[in-house]
């Protein structure tokens, strides 16, 4: 059992279009590098979830939200003082790799094949 209320929030944004994900490829140099995620990232001191999300999918992939996001999962990021929060939502526009060293749309029985951060494995398991 994890004590979540002294950990990080980080949004992670479950973004699905004609059936498949979004996953973005973690860089060199971060933790779990070279790892797939759903993308997003740290919510700071004064931001909303929906604020966050917003805000880290426009710096990673330069793309706006077109939906609120719903947060459908939480799961901590084991030693790292991370929770990741989950949040269905849909985006307008393409995606462009400005972070991560890859980006790509994958069908959920793909996604199982693929190596996830610890935190995305466990929440791609809920999956349908």
């Amino acid at each position: 059992m994890f004590k979540t209320q002294n950990l990080q929030r980080v949004v992670a944004a479950v973004i699905e279009r004609d059936g498949r994900y979004l996953l973005c490829q973690r860089p060199v140099g971060k933790r779990h590098a070279g790892l797939w995620e759903f993308p997003g990232g740290k919510v700071q001191d004064g931001e909303t979830d929906a604020e966050a999300i917003r805000r880290e999918l426009m710096e990673e992939l330069r793309v706006v939200t077109s939906t609120e996001p719903v947060l459908v999962a939480e799961h901590p990021d084991e030693n790292s003082g991370y929770l990741i929060c989950f949040v269905k939502t849909a985006i307008d526009g393409e995606p462009e790799c400005l972070e991560h060293a890859s980006i790509g749309w994958f069908l959920p029985e793909e996604i199982r094949d693929i190596e996830l951060a610890p935190a995305d494995e466990a929440y791609s398991v809920t999956m349908k």
